[in-house]
Parts: structure tokens; C-alpha cells; sequence
């Protein structure tokens, strides 16, 4: 393989992994913060992780495809090496993952979101005050959206 053939075959990969790091974003958009998040982190190791395959010319390889490759064919001896490497790239995405929870947690223990603001609207309610006046509906909470990204999360 020559040098500029390996670098088409590491734009291609690098064109595939991003896309499948897409389709993980998307697929993982609907879950929980706490579980959406490492899953989208596990991917991204998975598929961003190289591992040496030879060391005399300098060549690497995605660490999952030579671990499977290495498994399943029995072909060379490079899988631990690929496996240490994963579990490297793990490692520090995960302590990257838990200072960016706890950046993130000082910051919402500071700024605390403001308290919801409860209107009643009289176009709101179904008979006009005189006709229910011992009727005290309760606050409804109201507020605009933030933008499409804003959803709301159930509370366990």
C-alpha cells in the first residue's frame, strides 16, 4: 500500500466514522441526559481510537476494526495492543467526560434558573369571575420556549 493510499483509506474511514458519530447523535437524541451522553462517548472512542498495526513504517488503524480483525481471523498479534489503547482513549474521554459534569454542576449550583412565573390569563379561564368567584385555579406555569432544542425531560 502505498503512502497516498493509505491516506484515501483514512479519509474514507474519517468521512464513515463522522457520519455514524451523526447517526449516534441522532439515534441518542431522545434519551436522558445521563444516558445519552456516555453512550455518545463510548461511540466516539470507539470509532476515533487508532492503534499501531506496524511499527517499522508507522502505519495505524482503527483500534476497533484490528481488534476484530485480529479476533476473528486470528491473524497477528496486535489486538492487546489495540485493546490497551481503547481502553486508554476511554479512560481519558471518561475523566474528560466527568470534569465537563462537574464544570457543568458548579455552574448550575451558581446560576440557578429563575422560579416559574404563575399568570392566569382571565381569557384563559372557562366562566368569567363573577359567575365562579370561589374558584382559585391553580398557577399554571408559563413560559416561552427557548428554541427548538429545548425539550422537556421526565423526572424519575
Amino acid at each position: 500500500m502505498t503512502e497516498q493510499e493509505y491516506l484515501i483509506a483514512w479519509a474514507v474511514y474519517a468521512t464513515c466514522a463522522l457520519l455514524l458519530l451523526v447517526v449516534a447523535f441522532k439515534a441518542t437524541g431522545w434519551l436522558w441526559r445521563w444516558l445519552r451522553e456516555p453512550i455518545r462517548l463510548i461511540v466516539a472512542v470507539l470509532l476515533v481510537t487508532p492503534a499501531l498495526v506496524d511499527a517499522e513504517h508507522g502505519l495505524y488503524a482503527p483500534a476497533i476494526a484490528v481488534t476484530v480483525l485480529d479476533l476473528v481471523f486470528k491473524v497477528g498479534n496486535t489486538a492487546w495492543s489495540a485493546v490497551a489503547n481503547l481502553a486508554a482513549a476511554g479512560t481519558i474521554g471518561v475523566v474528560l467526560y466527568l470534569l465537563f459534569v462537574l464544570v457543568r454542576w458548579l455552574y448550575w449550583r451558581a446560576h440557578p434558573r429563575p422560579a416559574p412565573v404563575a399568570t392566569t390569563d382571565p381569557a384563559d379561564a372557562p366562566l368569567p369571575n363573577a359567575a365562579a368567584p370561589h374558584a382559585n385555579p391553580a398557577p399554571v406555569e408559563r413560559r416561552e420556549p427557548r428554541g427548538r432544542s429545548e425539550r422537556i425531560e421526565p423526572r424519575l
